[in-house]
């Protein structure tokens, strides 16, 4: 049987396409090398420009010829420096972080470095839910935030570390909004383990709830499912301390919370 021809005008058309992929990859080449023509203060000066005109493309270009051309200048340290936000607002995520991950390790006692952290922080916070995710009301509760942690993680680093940052309150702020983010997704893991009847795991998961996201809005939930599962393992003493703690923070007669007939569905409605 005869291999039917391709169309002659599809391979002219393939052809084209490939030689305006060469033609535009060497003239950013070339206007990369223009660009980085003259000494590093003017380079870097170039640079500096675009990214304030939020030309984050051409910025990005001109920094990495900087960095190419004049590695040990100090213009190229603070090219690094300004290369993680011009990464992050171009939304090259994985770059920034790499470049920020790569700044910390190569320059640890650099006064700016409280920067490179608290960026990686707002870069893993904005990878949050897509439009398509909003539409349909998913259940974010559910997925694993190993964003999150690591976003409340870097912020952390500024606010503990360097509480002197000018970029410590905005990073206190969001780590409040991760905080609750986690304590609710430990909560849903432990809601999990008590339908399927593995008290112990949803004790601990409720116990790390209280441990690590003191102050989240879950804290409450967390120590009701302590009780219930303390009941349920026939652990007297454990679930009327909790229950004390419960009555402490939230009022009410201890012997009323969580009463061991109520149905462990319905505790938390």
């Amino acid at each position: 049987m005869t291999k039917p021809r391709t169309p002659l005008r599809v391979i002219t058309l393939i052809a084209l396409v490939g030689v305006l992929t060469f033609l535009s990859a060497c003239r950013t080449n070339r206007e990369a090398e223009d660009q980085a023509r003259g000494g590093p203060v003017i380079v870097y000066e170039r640079a500096r420009k675009a990214l304030d005109n939020q030309d984050f493309e051409n910025a990005i270009r001109i920094y990495e010829a900087l960095v190419a051309r004049f590695p040990f200048v100090p213009e190229a340290r603070q090219a690094r420096l300004d290369l993680i936000y011009a990464y992050y607002k171009g939304r090259e995520s994985e770059s920034a972080l790499d470049q920020a991950d790569t700044f910390i390790r190569e320059n640890p006692t650099h006064p700016r470095i409280d920067y490179a952290y608290y960026v990686k922080g707002l870069v893993d916070f904005e990878r949050s839910a897509n439009f398509l995710e909003r539409w349909f009301n998913v259940d974010l509760d559910a997925r694993p935030p190993q964003t999150a942690r690591r976003s409340f993680n870097s912020f952390r680093k500024v606010v503990e570390e360097y509480p002197n940052s000018e970029y410590a309150h905005d990073a206190r702020r969001r780590m409040i909004h991760l905080r609750n983010r986690l304590a609710d997704y430990e909560i849903y893991v432990a809601r999990y383990y008590v339908k399927r009847g593995a008290y112990t795991g949803a004790a601990q998961r409720a116990k790390l709830t209280i441990e690590q996201y003191d102050g989240a809005p879950a804290v409450r939930e967390a120590l009701e499912i302590m009780i219930l599962c303390y009941e349920r393992l026939d652990m007297k003493e454990l679930a009327d301390q909790t229950r004390a703690v419960y009555a402490a923070n939230y009022g009410g007669n201890p012997e009323s919370v969580v009463p061991v007939k109520k149905s462990w569905w319905r505790f938390w409605g």
